[in-house]
């Protein structure tokens, strides 16, 4: 088998096992709640640790024996694996668009290796390596901040991606460094690229986990498989003079199929996404129906509406009715009612009914008058 044969094969697996721990991670997220440190208390969150760091020493051994701008590449088979394995674990069913967009990445994919060509052995200096190093923390440092103050979960967990994925690219650019120094027999980095790595990989972790929490699996994962190869392909272009074949043409021919799997990714990504929040929209709404099937018990207010007023128009006489209803207060009505020897009488205007009450005062001796409100 030859080295090229050997290096895709172990990014297969590689890509593999990253898909695994990203599920896993992904769970352990959705579980966790809002505290930053919860992870580490859960053991699930632990074998997810163990299925990147095995798909990292496979990484590593893939890069001893490839190219940095195949290798990298072949890493954004993680988020086309995890569709099967996501509906094979969590029962996660990916539609027609997230096929296609799989296969689409699938294929460019493809291409980038037909058209990928053998590269020397090259590694950084130590000037160049430390430019690198410093650049890459500060970008980090930047993206995290600006997380920070983002409010949008989706927003936020790719900006953490993206630094996520700058993280992960510059640790396989250091990583494909000491792996060709190790392969030659001269090992000049030392310790200090050891640590530089160790640290960029546990940044690379950390983002990427604290990036899965409130966006689910497939942006952030589409993210930082996008990014990290497009940042090692760069470094490894034009640092370590790798080529494609067939000069400019086959130049040209990789970057078309580079944009064919970023394409596929960004169309996979956009399904998953729908999906996400279709099924978040969905139980949000069966959580607010009661368990028996009804309708909600809402409360109704039942308003009734005010009598109908005359609209009056300003400015305009007001005249009274010609016919007007007959009311008993409007006709004089006398009553003998016994109370203590007296008389009630219900009358009109006073003046009229004078004669009438000095009558009633001779025979009886008292006359109680009520007179309407409105003929006082």
């Amino acid at each position: 088998m030859s080295s090229l044969a050997l290096s895709v094969l172990l990014s297969l697996v590689s890509a593999v096992a990253y898909a695994a721990g990203a599920i896993v991670q992904e769970r352990v997220a959705a579980a966790g709640g809002s505290r930053p440190y919860a992870p580490l208390r859960n053991g699930t969150w632990w074998v997810a640790v163990a299925l990147n760091g095995v798909g990292a020493v496979l990484h590593v051994v893939a890069l001893a024996y490839g190219p940095l701008s195949l290798v990298q590449p072949l890493g954004a088979l993680t988020i086309v694996f995890a569709l099967p394995m996501a509906a094979v674990f969590v029962r996660r069913k990916a539609g027609r668009t997230a096929w296609r967009g799989a296969l689409m990445a699938t294929v460019g994919l493809a291409g980038l290796l037909a058209l990928t060509g053998s590269a020397g052995s090259h590694t950084l200096a130590g000037p160049e390596q430390l430019v690198l190093a410093a650049g890459t923390a500060g970008a980090v440092v930047v993206l995290l901040v600006l997380a920070k103050g983002l409010h949008r979960p989706m927003l936020r967990s790719v900006v953490l991606a993206v630094g996520a994925g700058i993280a992960f690219g510059m640790a396989s650019v250091f990583t494909k460094t000491v792996a060709v120094e190790w392969t030659s027999g001269s090992v000049t980095s030392g310790l200090p690229t050891l640590l530089v790595i160790a640290g960029l990989a546990a940044a690379g972790l950390l983002l990427s986990q604290a990036a899965y929490r409130g966006a689910g699996l497939t942006a952030p994962l589409a993210t930082v498989t996008v990014v990290n190869p497009v940042v090692a392909a760069a470094v490894g272009i034009t640092m370590f003079g790798e080529q494609f074949r067939f000069g400019m043409t086959g130049t040209l021919l990789a970057l078309g199929c580079g944009a064919l799997a970023a394409a596929g990714l960004v169309l996979l990504t956009t399904e998953r996404v729908g999906a996400e929040r279709r099924t978040a929209e969905r139980e949000e709404s069966e959580e607010r129906t009661p368990e028996d099937g009804g309708a909600p018990d809402v409360p109704h207010t039942v308003v009734l509406p005010e009598p109908a007023k005359p609209a009056a128009v300003q400015g305009a006489a007001v005249l009274p009715d010609p016919f007007p209803a007959p009311t008993a207060l409007s006709l004089p009505l006398t009553l003998p009612l016994d109370h203590g020897g007296g008389r009630v009488e219900f009358g009109g205007r006073p003046a009229a009914g004078s004669a009438r009450r000095g009558d009633l005062e001779a025979r009886t001796g008292t006359v109680q008058t009520l007179t309407p409100p409105a003929l006082r």
